[in-house]
């Protein structure tokens, strides 16, 4: 009797010591839920960087969707994630859906753009903790022609899920989302820069030039300094055109008068079209020629001007491969597409004229 009182007796006592215990953990739960849901659930998150490049390229590029896929942050970690697209890619109401089994799934919208200044848009995430739904901007600011100053922002409230889940992590939602966003802008300025290199050269072919009257000043420099120096002339041509009421006829061009390789040193012309022939006073350094209507080898340029030489190179082996004879002197290139109207290189078109002897043999 004795063994079984005291059996019962410990028996009794490891059930206080449960029931104390549960209430104990009950009391822990409650104050951890009061905890969480005392927390304020409100984050505001915003990364900048400058970019060197054009507002109008960077704008351009937040705007479309389908280059997300190229600089966005969670891209390298999501082999698993499935894209799909709205019919409009760019501009408002434009989104873009996501699922993965190790992402979540989630969709973001373009509510409100304008143009070169701003993008808003709506952030929707589905996960284990639940749907949350998060306002993203996009400031871009002109800084110059070269340099845009971009601001990447994301503000919203945490569900209860949400603040109970970010407690269990090393680093709370604002430091993953500023850690993710920094990331995402160094990829953004990365590829902007990436796709301004890109360029392309065509030869065109053998064609026709009509040839024209055209103001002009001249000048002899080395040959790696010619694009510098003919920022300097054309404005000088501009500003005689204008105040002598003198009609522009065309896209400013270069003339290669005279041209030395082996000394690397050229004579050349700051050129722009007129429709008549013009007479200028003889202290003028900006003067009047005319171009002959002539056979040319014609080669196009996408890009930018430092790959103008490269152009040349292609050009004038075309006519060694295809037996053409190029004049020793007057080769010209035509600005059809340039800084003053694209600010992206990668949109600039030139193109190249290799006066000929004669024409090809048939």
């Amino acid at each position: 009797m004795i063994i079984l009182a005291k059996h019962i007796i410990q028996t009794f006592t490891s059930m206080k010591i449960i029931k104390y215990l549960f209430f104990l953990l009950l009391l822990c739960v409650i104050g951890m839920t009061v905890y969480i849901a005392t927390l304020d659930g409100d984050f505001k998150v915003e990364e900048s960087q400058v970019i060197d490049a054009p507002d109008t390229l960077v704008f351009a590029t937040l705007n479309e969707y389908k280059t997300w896929e190229k600089w966005g942050p969670w891209m390298d970690d999501a082999d698993d994630i499935v894209v799909k697209y709205s019919d409009t890619t760019s501009g408002e109401g434009a989104y873009y859906t996501w699922r993965s089994p190790t992402q979540g799934a989630g969709k973001i919208e373009t509510q409100k753009v304008v143009p070169y200044t701003s993008i808003q848009q709506k952030i929707t995430f589905v996960t284990p903790a639940g749907e949350s739904t998060s306002d993203v901007y996009w400031t871009i600011e002109k800084l110059d022609r070269k340099k845009t100053k971009v601001t990447w922002g994301i503000q919203g409230s945490q569900s209860f899920m949400e603040k109970a889940f970010w407690l269990t992590q090393d680093n709370t939602l604002s430091q993953n989302l500023s850690a993710m966003y920094k990331e995402g802008l160094q990829k953004l300025a990365t590829y902007v820069q990436k796709e301004m290199e890109q360029y392309t050269v065509h030869v065109d072919g053998v064609t026709e030039h009509g040839g024209g009257f055209y103001m002009y000043s001249a000048m002899a420099a080395a040959i790696p300094a010619i694009p510098t120096k003919v920022k300097g002339l054309f404005p000088a041509v501009q500003a005689y055109m204008q105040n002598n009421n003198i009609p522009q006829a065309g896209e400013l061009f270069v003339i290669y008068n005279e041209m030395n390789t082996e000394q690397g040193t050229a004579i050349f012309s700051a050129a722009i079209p007129t429709t008549e022939k013009i007479s200028t006073p003889i202290e003028s350094n900006v003067l009047c020629k005319f171009l002959p209507r002539q056979h040319v080898l014609k080669a196009t340029l996408k890009g930018n001007h430092k790959n103008l030489e490269e152009a040349w190179k292609v050009a004038y082996q075309y006519c060694k491969t295809h037996h053409l004879i190029p004049s020793t002197s007057g080769a010209f290139e035509v600005y059809r597409i340039q800084e003053t109207t694209k600010a992206n290189p990668a949109a600039w078109v030139t193109e190249l004229y290799i006066p000929l002897e004669r024409e090809p043999s048939e």
